[in-house]
């Protein structure tokens, strides 16, 4: 297929994607496209409702986890009984879901309350050098938080001493580093393509995976280095936190009081909520953009928001309501 025959095909899909709005970068000629910023998307055919019916519950959505969770840091904050090593792995958890909430806020919103679509180049791979690097580091913190979990429950006695704040301020900042350093490269390898199509993307923020599809130069090497990340990060973490649950159940089965194990149980119930919440979302997305080429452009943009919102939006109310301590000084708080 030559470049007319893409470049209608690409036109097609186009359509189909933005419906009555046609936004197309400026053409260099009928075949040869060149462009200073990507188009991002909102939901399909829903242009003329975006303002009143859409923006709505996005907004909503955005107040409820950032203060929802800047209260979690606050509480964590200000009360010494709450500097626990659970505490403290939940306050990082919170960092990062705000993190990756306020990266997305600028063009999230300014799509459906103000139909701002473009954004350049620079600015696209910033955000997905976030996007990616508070995401990365969130599967951290659930691997270091299933392992205070184990912990808890195999070592109750000599907890405090395994789980320390130095020790647990080091291992944080390797992971963050870490993380960092893994996707750095990622923004100048995708820097080095030429974008010669309409750079209409598939979301209302940018992510690897559909950047590298709008380039018109070999990505192999984006591909397999992408492929690196998930693999050696993602999913190292998951099959750790898999591992850590294997033992966990292995522990709690060797108790003998039906009540104890309820309550060792019950210790990392918020835990495994947060991983499901995580990982669900973010598999899916990845399978789907890796080989479900013909999948609806629907799904992929609602498995995006599904994504970047619901667990941010869900951990603080997870993690308020199982832990009855914290819970208590969040009403204590709010009453005051």
């Amino acid at each position: 297929m030559g470049h007319t025959q893409k470049w209608r095909a690409r036109k097609k899909e186009i359509s189909k994607l933005l419906g009555p709005a046609h936004y197309i970068v400026s053409a260099v000629n009928d075949t040869k496209f060149s462009s200073a910023a990507f188009l991002l998307t909102g939901i399909p055919g829903q242009d003329d409702v975006h303002l009143w019916i859409i923006s709505i519950p996005f907004c909503l959505m955005y107040v409820i986890l950032i203060v929802g969770n800047s209260v979690i840091l606050f509480i964590i904050k200000t009360d010494p009984s709450l500097h626990e090593p659970m505490y403290i792995f939940l306050s990082m958890l919170a960092i990062t879901d705000l993190g990756l909430s306020i990266v997305t806020i600028p063009t999230i919103l300014g799509i459906y309350l103000f139909n701002s679509r473009e954004i350049s180049l620079n600015a696209c791979f910033a955000q997905l050098f976030f996007i990616h690097s508070f995401s990365l580091i969130e599967s951290s913190v659930l691997l270091l938080m299933a392992l205070e979990c184990f912990v808890a429950i195999y070592h109750p006695l000599k907890y405090a001493s395994i789980l320390t704040m130095q020790r647990i301020a080091k291992m944080g900042l390797v992971f963050v580093l870490g993380e960092l350093a893994v996707v750095l490269p990622v923004p100048f390898l995708l820097k080095w393509f030429q974008y010669c199509r309409a750079n209409v993307f598939p979301h209302s923020y940018c992510l690897h995976q559909g950047v590298m599809k709008m380039a018109c130069s070999d990505i192999t090497v984006n591909s397999i280095y992408g492929l690196f990340i998930i693999v050696s990060t993602v999913g190292l973490d998951f099959l750790l936190i898999l591992l850590s649950y294997v033992m966990i159940l292995k522990t709690v089965l060797s108790i003998t009081s039906n009540v104890e194990r309820v309550r060792a149980l019950n210790t990392c119930v918020s835990h495994l909520c947060a991983v499901l919440l995580f990982y669900t979302p973010m598999i899916g997305l990845s399978v789907i953009h890796r080989f479900g080429n013909s999948s609806s452009p629907l799904l992929q943009i609602l498995l995006g928001y599904v994504y970047l919102l619901v667990p941010p939006l869900m951990n603080p109310s997870v993690y308020s309501v199982k832990s009855k301590h914290l819970c208590a000084r969040i009403m204590r708080a709010f009453i005051k």
